[in-house]
């Protein structure tokens, strides 16, 4: 399954909620070597049910709107 996010960094609290193209992930983390992807990677796999291992990150390393792909899930 492919899912568009959009990252809201330095939120209050962490937190995925859906809106019109996809999700929106609330992250306590800055942007900083990579701290806020680790921490959007944490919540989806809470929120999706899945192991961190599984989340891949196709495109929007660098950005706020990122495209992921969950293996095996529909």
């Amino acid at each position: 399954m492919v899912i568009n996010i959009r990252v809201v960094n330095k939120a209050k609290r962490n937190l995925v909620k859906e809106f019109a193209g996809g999700l929106k992930v609330y992250v306590t983390s800055a942007p900083e070597k990579g701290r806020a992807n680790v921490a959007v990677i944490n919540e989806l796999s809470k929120y999706l049910k899945v192991k961190n291992y599984e989340i891949n990150i196709l495109s929007g390393q660098h950005s706020r709107n990122k495209v992921i792909e969950v293996p095996g899930k529909r």
